[in-house]
């Protein structure tokens, strides 16, 4: 069968598309110029003629594959890199990003015209994130270089910050951002396909099962039919490694929150008995029976006279 979506684009036959970097569903999907060009312009809310060509260049370094492994693509003198994440939101996302887009732009701009006296020009730099995870979130956000500087709280109103990097976040499930998927059909489809994934797992299904049930709907409603009978068993392969990754780094999740609320109640034992030894020791109860009652060793009850 031809790999084609409903609106009669190939898949994947663009000489343009890199299938050696490790793909997630998504990238799978939209490693297609003709339907990167449909998602950008939805998302710019402008019209970006077909006879604009789009340039993948997604790393395939092994530093990066296994960081930001979606797209980076060139189109109309812009230099896009977008993700897609289905798991929460990682802050430091703008700083990863600022290590990509250098490698990116070491890698299409020709070294010997750097040290030319004339301006080099360089595509302009677009940071998109779509965000398709569990966790309620806004349909537009913006993450910043700048929130990880230290010291920034000191700048004053006028200074300026020498190096800025800005992602801007949209949430495409179902329910969001809804003139975006009704401008780009196969982001909606993709949304839609996830959201129903996420359905049958919610009850009870297995993954496999899920994806099963899932196929069986998406074909007959006319939902990425054709990529999804096209690669049925490479998107289900995806699949499971991109579950797999994300359940393994929520338990990472949860025994981190775990240990924080452990220390934290510790803290907040430590704080409760430093508290009712400061109102003990304002009434005159004697320091040795604070120390009974509390528990605090004799440092810390007299480190707190010494603060009264």
């Amino acid at each position: 069968m031809k790999n084609v979506n409903s609106q009669g684009n190939s898949y994947f036959n663009s000489p343009n598309v890199n299938r050696n970097h490790k793909d997630s569903v998504f990238s799978f999907l939209f490693s297609n110029p003709d339907i990167l060009r449909e998602l950008y312009s939805a998302i710019e809310g402008i019209a970006i003629p077909p006879d604009i060509p789009i340039n993948i260049n997604t790393l395939t370094d092994i530093l990066f594959k296994d960081q930001l492994n979606d797209l980076s693509f060139t189109i109309d003198n812009r230099l896009v890199v977008l993700i897609e994440h289905q798991s929460t939101i990682n802050n430091n996302i703008p700083l990863r990003l600022l290590m990509y887009i250098a490698r990116v732009y070491e890698k299409i701009v020709n070294h010997k015209k750097l040290y030319q006296t004339k301006l080099e020009k360089i595509p302009f730099p677009e940071f998109i994130i779509l965000y398709n995870g569990k966790n309620k979130y806004p349909d537009y956000t913006e993450l910043r270089l700048s929130d990880a500087f230290k010291g920034i709280e000191g700048l004053k109103l006028a200074d300026t910050i020498p190096l800025e990097l800005t992602a801007h976040v949209y949430n495409i499930n179902q329910g969001h951002n809804s003139e975006i998927l009704k401008k780009c059909e196969t982001l909606d489809n993709y949304s839609i396909f996830v959201d129903k994934i996420r359905e049958y797992l919610k009850n009870g299904f297995s993954l496999e099962e899920s994806y099963n049930h899932v196929i069986d709907y998406c074909i007959k409603n006319n939902i990425l039919k054709n990529f999804l009978e096209t690669h049925s068993s490479e998107v289900f392969n995806m699949l499971l490694t991109e579950w797999n990754q994300d359940e393994a780094l929520e338990v990472a999740r949860e025994e981190a929150r775990e240990e924080a609320l452990e220390e934290g109640r510790e803290e907040g034992r430590k704080e409760g008995m430093e508290f009712a030894a400061r109102n003990a020791l304002t009434k005159g109860i004697p320091v040795q029976t604070v120390q009974e009652i509390t528990g605090l060793d004799m440092n810390a009850i007299e480190a707190i006279l010494a603060k009264l």
